[in-house]
């Protein structure tokens, strides 16, 4: 134990800095005068009358000064605009544990829970086949304005999935490995990549719902395909227009609901210049990741269905052409407006794929 000699400089030094600290809020939230007894200008009056009061029973006492500031009431300030008078924003301190508290560890979760789900439907069922012979005859199922359009909504998201993911858990996952000074390098790049992608997002998710809306609006046919969960219940596929009911439910639910959750929140928290308050840009920064969380652990399905899940799928949107098996297979509703002329292929476009064109 240290004599108490030792003691009294050290908690000496601390109250003075405490006084000073103080001392320069109370100057800065308090008129002159207030702390001799005019409670007039920036605090409340009645804060102002209790601080004089304090200060005489309790001399560096500014509990009065703090809860007047903390309360998020404007205050004098010499820079007038939206919300300069407010010192402390409480309301920062809520954002902050529902953020680190709730989101960042369920979302966690949710990202692994949705990974384990793809890995053990793979292990479990393996890639859907082709069954049957491929025809040799092919179908245009995507013209290039909509394969352009897709793989830009899917590059910005990996890209936006890729540098939110970063700055979310990076420094829980990616600084202990690669050191504080890279990861700060990475953090950066991943920040200038999230916010010049997001806006052009905003754009494509409205490219997109333009493009493929009248394909992907409900049909009764869709029930049948959702009760039996796309033919998993009963070992057979379920006849299916150009999009079946599962890819409904992601472009509606995902690239629309969930894509312009974010895409909102992204413009508001992308330009803080636009006269929101903080409490705003807190809001849409729960919204924006909560939002994003769940996107993200939805596409592993749509991703994994479009490439290694589902035979000939990734081709499909790669080149645009279908064998006919496969969309007799899949599609089969679609495949029968395509043969009956319901469903016209693109103007100019041949029935039969381009010379060297591989089949799915």
């Amino acid at each position: 134990m240290r004599p108490v000699h030792a003691i009294r400089p050290v908690h000496a030094l601390r109250a003075v800095r405490r006084g000073l600290l103080a001392a320069t809020l109370a100057l800065v939230a308090l008129p002159a005068g207030a702390l001799e007894g005019t409670p007039a200008g920036g605090l409340d009056p009645r804060a102002a009358e209790q601080q004089v009061q304090r200060q005489q029973s309790q001399p560096m006492n500014n509990a009065p000064v703090w809860s007047e500031v903390r309360s998020g009431q404007p205050q004098s300030t010499a820079v007038q605009g939206r919300e300069t008078g407010v010192l402390i924003q409480a309301g920062g301190e809520r954002w902050r544990n529902i953020r680190n508290g709730i989101i960042a560890p369920w979302g966690a979760a949710l990202l692994l829970a949705g990974a384990l789900a793809v890995l053990a439907v793979f292990l479990w069922k393996g890639p859907v086949r082709i069954a049957g012979p491929l025809s040799g005859r092919m179908i245009l199922r995507f013209r290039y304005s909509q394969r352009f359009i897709h793989w830009s909504v899917a590059t910005l998201f990996v890209l936006l999935g890729l540098s939110g993911l970063n700055l979310a858990f990076g420094r829980y996952i990616l600084r202990p490995l690669i050191g504080a000074t890279l990861f700060g390098w990475l953090g950066e790049l991943s920040k200038l990549v999230h916010n010049l992608a997001g806006p052009l997002f905003a754009v494509f998710v409205v490219l997109g719902a333009v493009a493929f809306m009248r394909d992907c609006l409900p049909r009764a046919y869709d029930v049948r395909w959702l009760l039996t969960g796309g033919g998993a219940i009963g070992g057979r596929d379920v006849p299916a227009g150009k999009f079946n009911a599962g890819q409904k439910v992601w472009f509606w639910g995902g690239l629309l609901f969930f894509g312009l959750i974010m895409s909102v929140s992204g413009f508001v928290l992308d330009f803080p210049n636009m006269d929101q308050t903080r409490a705003t840009m807190q809001l849409c920064q729960l919204l924006h990741s909560a939002a994003a969380v769940v996107f993200i652990a939805l596409s592993f399905f749509h991703i994994y269905l479009g490439t290694v899940g589902q035979e000939g799928a990734f081709d499909a949107m790669r080149t645009g052409w279908v064998d006919e098996t496969w969309a007799r297979q899949h599609h089969e509703l679609w495949y029968n407006d395509v043969m009956s002329g319901k469903e016209p292929q693109a103007e100019g476009e041949p029935r039969a794929a381009p010379p060297g064109l591989a089949n799915p």
